[in-house]
């Protein structure tokens, strides 16, 4: 993949493509007014552990497994040194455990050599650590510090390609062009809320098309009728 700075969409959105980004992310807002990730943690070093651990399972999932990872093994100091086994055991519930153990051991010594244990507040530092790659450190970004960032996920990219806000398909792009649409201070409210959007409403395999507020600026060919449909 190229480089982050040469993702950069070849021509400015129009003002009608802005327009109607604007007033998409203003209905998501009156839906979520209130949003923001739903794992739980404490402070940027367990929200990243907490993120990777994320993905392929549930958030709930994540929450009930980072009380016992957290207390056993309390700062990144203490994970960078743990026994694998022993973790694995721990995150087992999550899914794919020997490679999340692996990632969030390589991740936390890295963090513990290069940063003395303190999350970078910085993308480009973020995205040098092992195993962390722009998904994970824009919701770091985001959430931890509340700095503009915009996270692309499997959700994110579904929602924003069916309602036309972008034909890209990599994540890099994606969040590029979405970044071109919209102001640097509403960065941070675009990915949660197409998250939740996705989960609650524009399914991968079956959206809820029929209640959907945003159905008349979707363009999506496929829209799935109502439960009754003849």
């Amino acid at each position: 993949m190229a480089p982050a700075e040469t993702q950069r969409p070849s021509s400015a959105p129009t003002i009608e493509q802005r327009r109607d980004a604007r007033v998409i992310l203003n209905r998501l807002k009156k839906l979520y007014p209130n949003i923001g990730t739903a794992l739980d943690y404490v402070d940027p070093w367990q929200l990243i552990v907490a993120t990777v651990l994320s993905a392929q399972t549930t958030d709930e999932n994540v929450n009930r497994v980072t009380p016992i990872l957290f207390e056993r093994w309390p700062s990144p100091e203490d994970l960078a040194v743990a026994n694998p086994e022993d973790v694995e055991d721990v995150v087992y519930s999550t899914g794919f455990y020997r490679q999340k153990t692996k990632a969030i051991l390589d991740l936390t010594a890295d963090l513990v050599d290069r940063y003395d244990g303190e999350v970078p507040s910085d993308l480009d530092e973020l995205v040098t650590l092992q195993g962390v790659g722009r998904k994970t450190a824009s919701v770091v970004l985001a959430e931890a510090w509340d700095i503009p960032a915009i996270a692309v996920d499997t959700h994110v990219k579904r929602v924003s390609n069916r309602l036309g806000l972008t034909a890209a398909k990599e994540p890099v792009k994606i969040e590029f062009e979405l970044r071109a649409l919209y102001q640097e201070k509403q960065w941070t409210q675009i990915s949660m809320r197409f998250i939740q959007f996705g989960r609650d409403v524009c399914d991968a395999r079956k959206p809820r098309c029929w209640e959907c507020s945003l159905s008349d600026r979707c363009p999506y060919p496929d829209k799935t009728p109502p439960p009754d449909h003849e």
